[in-house]
């Protein structure tokens, strides 16, 4: 591997991207002086474009990418291979580059996810329940699958969406029964709950928080602590952020992209602090 490097976050809107606080934390921590991590504004309808014409500029060699939204899925074509966590849930967040160019890529959020809850002491469960539908709730299925022993429900707020998570559970080999959002309360009893729904969609919940939470993993990071993660907290309840997804995340990408295991974890997350 030589001594420049060089790795990116793709994606739109990106300038609130976070990586590159976590990346170069974890570059001056492991001693890789030469190496660089940038932020481009890329949509799908640039990102060929922009893979076409990667290295071309005579710079140091690209080590990888970090990709987020909406470019997740729209990266794989453009991949030479992906590994099986990524294609069991159609979704690319890291891109590695080999000697001779070729791309493969990964999901990292997976068990970016896994690492975020055992970090709060929690591990296998008998059942579990996921607030919403999309790419993050399908990431949550595939967390799932392997440590969630029984049913997941999932709340969501159509029939489309109730369909698109019962596939995902057939596919990924979980068991998933489908609620209507306006049941979204009964959620709050199960052993392990997953908030994957944007701002503010969770704030009505607030008072059906029981006396005794479980575990709940809100997916957001800001604005934090959510008015949710704030009472499941306050009663008790273990609570695992979007923060602590981004840094795991993050911990696997670096490994990956340099080579170098494990990755600085607590220098990336002071870094976080330190923003």
């Amino acid at each position: 591997m030589s001594e420049n490097r060089r790795a990116a976050v793709l994606g739109s809107p990106i300038a609130h991207s976070l990586s590159p606080v976590l990346h170069r934390a974890a570059y001056r921590k492991l001693g890789l002086s030469g190496w660089t991590y940038d932020r481009f504004e890329v949509d799908e309808t640039a990102l060929p474009d922009f893979f076409k014409h990667l290295g071309e500029d005579g710079g140091p060699a690209w080590a990888g990418l970090s990709l987020t939204m909406p470019l997740k899925r729209a990266v794989i074509p453009l991949l030479d291979e992906i590994s099986d966590t990524a294609a069991s849930v159609e979704a690319v967040n890291t891109v590695v580059f080999t000697d001779d160019g070729r791309g493969h890529g990964d999901n990292t959020d997976i068990p970016g996810m896994l690492a975020a809850l055992r970090e709060r002491g929690v591990g296998r469960v008998e059942r579990a329940a996921v607030l919403g539908a999309g790419a993050t709730a399908s990431s949550a299925l595939a967390a799932l699958s392997r440590i969630c022993d029984g049913e997941v429900t999932a709340y969501v707020r159509s029939e489309a969406r109730a369909a698109e998570m019962r596939q995902w559970g057939e596919r990924l080999g979980v068991a998933v029964r489908t609620a209507d959002w306006g049941d979204a309360a009964e959620a709050l009893g199960a052993p392990l709950v997953i908030a994957t729904t944007p701002a503010g969609t969770t704030d009505a919940l607030v008072a059906s928080v029981p006396d005794r939470p479980g575990a709940l993993f809100d997916v957001l990071y800001e604005p934090w602590p959510t008015p949710l993660a704030a009472a499941w907290s306050a009663r008790g309840g273990s609570v695992v952020g979007g923060l602590d997804l981004l840094v795991h995340q993050a911990v696997l990408q670096v490994e990956q992209m340099t080579g170098r295991a494990p990755a600085p974890l607590a220098a990336m997350r002071e870094a976080l602090a330190a923003r």
